[in-house]
């Protein structure tokens, strides 16, 4: 089997990968961040610029992958990282697509009521996209 786990840098992203290297030992396991430029703070945007701008979410993103693959290593396991541009739930959902991915494991920041209504929520668009099925983990 074909794990894909959204990860961000929020403990429920953790929670999500550890769940994964937990219940999943022996599949392969695909750690995906999605960068998107469009969701980034419009001073952030404006000072620095799409280009300088990318390169510092590439630089956090490798951070992230680093430590996931501490995390894999001390489960005596590993795992390929992908970095892609987009929207988060549009990116994942898009990946799970076109790379033969069969679950989806991402964690949940639990938002009820009105931060959810204005915030979204990247789990429950991924959810209803997506063309397999999903685990969120909180």
């Amino acid at each position: 089997m074909h794990l894909l786990v959204a990860l961000d840098d929020s403990e429920p992203g953790w929670a999500a990968l550890e769940y994964a290297l937990r219940e999943h030992p022996d599949d392969e396991i695909t750690v995906l961040h999605a960068v998107s430029l469009s969701e980034s703070s419009y001073g952030e945007f404006a000072h620095l610029g799409a280009g300088p701008l990318l390169e510092q979410h590439r630089e956090r993103a490798t951070g992230l992958f680093e430590t996931a693959h501490d995390r894999a290593a001390a489960a005596e396991q590993s795992l390929a990282t992908e970095l892609v541009e987009g929207r988060p739930a549009r990116a994942i959902v898009d990946y799970a697509r076109d790379h033969a991915v069969d679950r989806i494991v991402i964690g949940s920041h639990g938002r009820t009521g009105v931060s959810r209504a204005l915030l979204g929520s990247v789990a429950e668009r991924v959810v209803r996209r997506a063309p397999v099925p999903v685990t969120i983990v909180r």
